[in-house]
């Protein structure tokens, strides 16, 4: 009997093993259930990481772009402002071509004046001819900037070319006239004093040492300015620092300078007599007051004017 109950008591309870399977489903159900709980967290965090690296390149690629509108903008303003100034200096070029036209319109009348004065023969000394030049060919890639420089260049070379025809009238015109007649001896304007000399002076605007080439006569606003000898016109208009100046040609190489003058009363081309009235005293140019700047040059070359004017 007590071995009967031994055997009974080895035997496993039929209902606990079925317990015990049914406990081990449901541990493996929730450890499946918790591995896809696991996989679909892991899975959203990786989405939200990707999507927020997918967020920060588009960032960066929108403030790429804005740099690179930023740059083209500040380009755009660079080329427009360089555009701008190429307008400009093709308006001054514009400016320069005209006014050495007038020039040479001046020059062609004055040579022609002097030919007809001079008696000379006019097949050689002919103004109203296109001087002779010549020159090889440029391709339109050799050519730095545009028509504007080439017009410049030639009508240079067609001042030049009456630089020299002029300088050759005029030596033949030296043989007829007298060499007193020519050198500059008048008291260049109605009455005024000598306020600075000719040589090396204080700048009167930097106070530091210059060269002053001519001299000045200082006098009231409006003052006749006189011929110093007869002679003919071959410059009158504004010149740098100098304002409005005159230049006359005396013959036998004598020229006089008058500037700062308020107005003019002469053209280039004009005959002025000796102690004729050719402007007014004024202050334009780079001048502290009315005053005259008048200067004596000879072949080029300056002289003290100091030594042509009359004493007392």
């Amino acid at each position: 009997m007590n071995n009967r109950r031994f055997s009974l008591m080895l035997v496993p309870d039929e209902g606990r093993v079925r317990s015990l399977r049914i406990s081990t489903a449901a541990l493996v159900a929730c450890s499946v259930t918790l591995l896809c709980f696991l996989s679909v967290g892991v899975w959203g965090g990786w989405q939200l990481y990707h999507a927020d690296q997918k967020e920060r390149e588009i960032s960066a690629l929108q403030n790429q772009i804005q740099m690179a509108q930023s740059r083209y903008a500040e380009q755009a303003g660079e080329l427009q402002s360089r555009i701008d100034a190429d307008h400009r200096q093709m308006a001054v070029y514009a400016r320069d071509v005209g006014t050495i036209q007038a020039r040479l319109a001046r020059l062609d009348a004055l040579g022609s004046k002097l030919v007809d004065k001079a008696s000379l023969d006019s097949a050689e000394f002919n103004f109203g001819l296109q001087p002779a030049f010549g020159g090889p060919r440029l391709a339109a890639s050799d050519v730095d900037l545009n028509g504007l420089d080439v017009s410049l260049d030639r009508l240079d070379s067609r001042l030049a070319d009456l630089d020299v025809q002029l300088a050759a009238v005029d030596y033949l015109m030296e043989q007829k006239r007298e060499e007193h007649a020519a050198r500059p001896h008048a008291w260049p304007s109605e009455h005024g004093w000598l306020s600075s000399n000719y040589g090396f002076r204080a700048d009167p605007f930097t106070g530091e040492r210059a060269r002053h080439n001519g001299v000045d006569i200082a006098n009231r606003f409006g003052a006749p300015v006189l011929a110093a000898s007869r002679g003919i016109v071959t410059f009158a208009g504004p010149m740098k620092d100098f304002g409005h100046m005159i230049e006359v040609d005396h013959g036998y190489g004598y020229v006089t300078r008058y500037g700062h003058m308020s107005s003019m009363t002469v053209h280039v081309g004009d005959e002025v007599a000796d102690g004729q009235v050719i402007g007014r005293v004024g202050s334009s140019g780079r001048s502290t007051g009315p005053h005259l700047h008048y200067e004596v040059h000879r072949y080029g070359h300056h002289l003290n004017p100091a030594q042509f004017l009359p004493r007392g």
